[in-house]
């Protein structure tokens, strides 16, 4: 579909990106159209798959979640019920923020968010006795300098 889009659909989608509660109006205007293209816009593109789902971000901190590590797993299993199994662990477990299969030395690396140390390490225990791991290296955010869920929508040709 990206061959279909527009530079008003673009500039919906960096809209929406900014801030999902924009109102259709508060859209339209800020485009220069109306309410009903941008809606059947919008509805296109959530039938295109391109809008996939809209949610409300949550400030980890405020929530009393402290800790951001990301988890460096290498493994020596590579059949398909290990990947199989590792998957689901990953799936299921809700401290893990995002979660990514890498080329090169690391196998994976996951994000994950917890309250503190201490929580950490029972996720840790809970994830090496549900899934055999060869190695585990986890560093701990110490700052988070930026974060967005926002595409560079602008750098598209």
């Amino acid at each position: 579909m990206r061959s279909s889009l527009d530079s008003t659909d673009l500039k919906i989608l960096e809209r929406l990106q900014s801030d999902q509660a924009l109102s259709l109006d508060e859209i339209a205007k800020a485009i220069n159209s109306s309410k009903t293209p941008v809606w059947n816009r919008i509805k296109k593109m959530r039938e295109a798959g391109i809008i996939k789902y809209q949610t409300t971000l949550l400030d980890p901190q405020a929530l009393g979640f402290e800790a951001c590590f990301f988890v460096l797993i290498k493994t020596s299993e590579h059949d398909a019920k290990w990947q199989k199994s590792f998957l689901r662990v990953l799936q299921s477990r809700p401290e893990i923020m995002e979660a990514h299969r890498l080329a090169g030395d690391i196998d994976y690396i996951a994000k994950v968010i917890v309250p503190n140390a201490k929580a950490y390490d029972r996720f840790y225990q809970e994830l090496i006795a549900e899934v055999k791991i060869y190695n585990v290296t986890a560093l701990l955010s110490m700052e988070e300098i930026k974060r967005t869920t926002a595409l560079p929508i602008r750098s598209l040709p």
